[in-house]
């Protein structure tokens, strides 16, 4: 019962099929994704969490995270954007959050300074978005808590 809230799924074949998939996204069509616009892929748990720790990722050969404090203004807010929608997302999990959390933390200094520079509130519309997902997590779990108790 609380395996999709804690993001753990029984079928372990999706996980590699979606992650090799969403490795070779761009920002937009992970947000594609995250939206369910991409026609024959469902989005799921896996998904969100791929996506992610896709964010999240640093590359081996140049020890680069995959934002960086030069890139775009438009690739950054893209990737903010991208990280909100996930928190939005009715299939997010309590993995998801934690990177998420993870997420503000490690690109901390980034969004401050885009939120200097650009006079925009990131910092603190990703954490308004953590709470929301918890609020949504919790809201899920005690239904199927309630139920549980009726059946």
């Amino acid at each position: 019962m609380f395996s999709k809230i804690l993001g753990k799924k029984n079928t372990a074949d999706a996980l590699p099929e979606i992650v090799a998939k969403i490795s070779k996204m761009s920002l937009s069509e992970m947000s594609s994704y995250v939206k369910n616009k991409i026609p024959d892929e469902e989005v799921d748990e896996d998904g969100l969490i791929a996506v992610m720790n896709r964010l999240l990722s640093v590359d081996e050969k140049s020890s680069n995270r995959y934002i960086k404090e030069d890139d775009m203004d438009s690739k950054i807010k893209k990737a903010f954007e991208l990280v909100m929608l996930v928190a939005k997302n009715k299939k997010v999990t309590v993995k998801a959050v934690e990177l998420i959390q993870e997420f503000t933390l490690v690109y901390a200094d980034i969004i401050k300074n885009y939120d200097t520079q650009n006079k925009q509130i990131y910092g603190s519309r990703l954490n308004d978005s953590i709470k929301n997902a918890v609020d949504m997590i919790n809201s899920i779990a005690d239904i199927n808590n309630k139920m549980t108790v009726i059946k």
